[in-house]
């Protein structure tokens, strides 16, 4: 029971789905919502665990004949045989229908945009279009800056600018991350069929966009931050986390390679982690 528990915790990707139900609590916070309460924060949080997880477990579904050709994946669950098909699709549909009842029943627009992350996720980025086109990545983008959105407009009670802002800082992050694995493990996509923008357009135009998506995510997170009245000393923190981030991108255009373009995605992905982190205190205290 105990490794069967482990197999479906593997499924969901947990540290995947933890980031991003950070962004998701960080999107409502940063609404200092009057009705903030710890029934609704953990009501959401609930929601957006089961249904960002379910929708990795359609993911996982979906890709396993994928994964089962490269060697980063191939010992994943399903593509193993530790976890069949039928398990599977039966365990991310009770996550995504207790997800979504959650989500709708707090809001009809949280759970829109709820169901729009799982729709752009699973139909449009992995179904549609992830075997087709290295461009799938932008609608993987639009998914992951979804819980954020979601978090925002459910404290707010519609989609705002600042909501954008913070969803577009996750869009830009999201080629960072993908791309960067599109690097790392070149070979092992091309065994598999998925079309990259490292094959198609060449590594060093990669690097580059990399190097402009973590830039531009920083500076949204920057400005999201300014346009929530947050203190300028929380402010200053994100300009530095920016100016980080635009140097090691403009030596890793002058200078690159696969160490320091790893080293801007682990950058970005800190930088991420503490601009939500700040715009968490900010808003609640100051």
């Amino acid at each position: 029971m105990k490794e069967k528990l482990k197999l479906y915790w593997e499924l969901i990707k947990s540290k995947q789905t933890f980031l991003l139900l950070l962004t998701g609590i960080t999107g409502y916070v940063s609404s200092k919502c009057p009705y903030l309460s710890w029934e609704t924060t953990l009501l959401m949080s609930i929601s957006l665990f089961l249904t960002i997880s379910g929708t990795t477990v359609y993911n996982m579904i979906y890709d396993r004949k994928i994964d089962a050709k490269m060697k980063r994946t191939q010992h994943r669950p399903i593509p193993s045989g530790k976890i069949s098909v039928k398990e599977a699709i039966i365990f991310g549909t009770v996550l995504n229908v207790i997800g979504l009842a959650i989500a709708f029943w707090l809001s009809p627009l949280f759970g829109i945009i709820v169901f729009g992350g799982l729709f752009f996720d699973f139909l449009v980025y992995t179904v549609w279009l992830k075997q087709r086109t290295p461009w799938s990545i932008v609608w993987g983008g639009i998914s992951g800056g979804m819980p954020i959105l979601a978090g925002r407009a459910l404290g707010v009670g519609e989609i705002d600018m600042v909501g954008i802002l913070l969803a577009v800082a996750i869009l830009f992050w999201i080629p960072t991350h993908i791309m960067t694995f599109n690097i790392r493990h070149f070979q092992d996509y091309s065994t598999a069929g998925i079309p990259t923008f490292a094959e198609k357009y060449g590594i060093k135009k990669t690097r580059f966009i990399i190097a402009i998506s973590t830039v531009l995510s920083a500076l949204s997170f920057a400005f999201a931050a300014f346009s929530l009245g947050i203190g300028w000393g929380f402010i200053r923190l994100l300009i530095i986390l920016a100016a980080g981030a635009t140097l090691l991108a403009i030596y890793g255009i002058v200078k690159p390679s696969d160490k320091t373009n790893f080293q801007l995605f682990k950058l970005a992905s800190i930088n991420m982690l503490f601009a939500m982190i700040i715009i968490i205190i900010g808003s609640l205290f100051y």
